[in-house]
């Protein structure tokens, strides 16, 4: 079935929602003055891409089971290219509102599909690979918010930077597209899982590490920065460094996992990666100089790498639940806790501090040590 081909292929497709991700970033500014709305009308607009994502992880899942991960993968790919190039033609919230659903909606389907896709590559090949994956996902963001950037500097159009991003996206999809693959099916009567996917046996507690994970990038994200202005007294472009030391690195952390998870296997790597990202939460609650808050985001980042990726693997290998529902019940826990677990956080910050939040996340992190022997699929 062509496996080095197709092992290109899933990472074109990672690539290229990671990029689409990262040009959305930074024209966000754009599309709230092009919407003349306030931060709670925009907000709404936000929203409805979550919801769209929440939405589609299960009937991914049902999908998956029917049709294949892979031709999902590239049905979906389709969806989220079109949908990314038409959505500069929403200039009112009546309009938008619906495209962002549906935009979500394609992201969280791709996103349990591709991972589907490229779970079947890594036992074809009998490697880890899944992590290299994400690593592409992560440095597509990267050129993504590059090339949003390059756009902005040439006061570039919306419709024309996301129709020329599209056009220039839509080659490594062919690629895609035209590489052969025949997925594993349960067939017209396999059963659909329940709209709210949640994980069974073992793997509820591989979707409590990816939840915890997905929490920890989450809390970076949207509260790292403000914690180090607002209760560390640093400068703005200070604390702006620690997010890209923490995504860079993520990123090399990824694309060193699989070589990592192979020499030492996957409970090893995730019991140690659940101390690395407690010990680097906790510099960043302790740390008194931006020395030690950067190396906490950097240290954070190595820890919470390889959690997500090794969670889904464990998914799609699970012996009592559908490859599909799995994913999708992971998929759900995670990234459920990657788009509602900052506000959360934030009304704890709210009420106590942000210094009390990110030590709730460095506690909950070494219970990613703890659980990691549920990794080991068990027959």
């Amino acid at each position: 079935m062509h496996i080095k081909r197709a092992r290109h292929a899933v990472g074109m497709v990672f690539l290229l929602l990671g990029t689409l991700i990262g040009v959305w970033a930074t024209r966000i500014p754009d599309f709230k003055l092009m919407l003349d709305v306030d931060e709670s009308g925009f907000g709404l607009v936000l929203l409805a891409m979550a919801l769209g994502a929440v939405l589609g992880f299960p009937i991914a899942g049902y999908l998956i089971d029917r049709f294949g991960a892979a031709s999902m993968s590239k049905v979906f790919a389709v969806g989220i290219l079109i949908g990314f190039a038409i959505l500069p033609f929403g200039t009112s919230v009546a309009v938008i509102l619906p495209l962002m659903l549906v935009v979500g909606f394609c992201i969280g389907t791709l996103d349990v599909a591709m991972n589907g896709w490229g779970a079947e590559v890594e036992k074809e090949l009998g490697r880890p690979v899944m992590s290299s994956y994400h690593g592409l996902y992560s440095l597509g963001a990267g050129f993504g918010a590059g090339a949003g950037a390059l756009a902005l500097w040439y006061d570039l159009d919306l419709l024309p930077h996301f129709a020329g991003w599209s056009l220039l996206m839509a080659i490594p999809l062919v690629f895609a597209l035209r590489t052969p693959w025949a997925s594993e099916k349960t067939g017209p009567g396999g059963k659909r899982p329940p709209f709210v996917a949640i994980p069974k046996g073992g793997l509820f507690f591989v979707g409590i590490m990816a939840l915890i994970a997905a929490l920890g990038e989450g809390a970076i994200t949207d509260w790292a920065a403000l914690y180090q202005i607002q209760e560390l007294g640093f400068d703005s472009s200070e604390a702006a460094v620690g997010f890209a030391v923490f995504s860079v690195a993520m990123v090399i952390m990824r694309f060193c996992g699989d070589q990592v998870i192979a020499r030492f296997g996957a409970v090893p790597v995730a019991r140690a990666s659940g101390i690395a990202a407690a010990l680097g939460c906790a510099l960043l609650v302790w740390g008194e100089s931006i020395w030690m808050i950067w190396a906490g985001c950097a240290v954070m980042g190595l820890g919470n790498a390889v959690i997500f990726p090794l969670a889904m693997s464990r998914a799609a290998a699970d012996p009592t639940m559908s490859k599909g529902a799995a994913l999708a019940s992971v998929a759900t826990l995670g990234y459920g806790a990657f788009l509602f677990g900052p506000p959360i956080l934030g009304f704890i910050g709210d009420a106590f501090s942000l210094r009390a939040s990110f030590a709730l996340v460095a506690i909950l992190a070494l219970l990613i040590a703890g659980l990691a022997g549920a990794l080991k699929v068990r027959s």
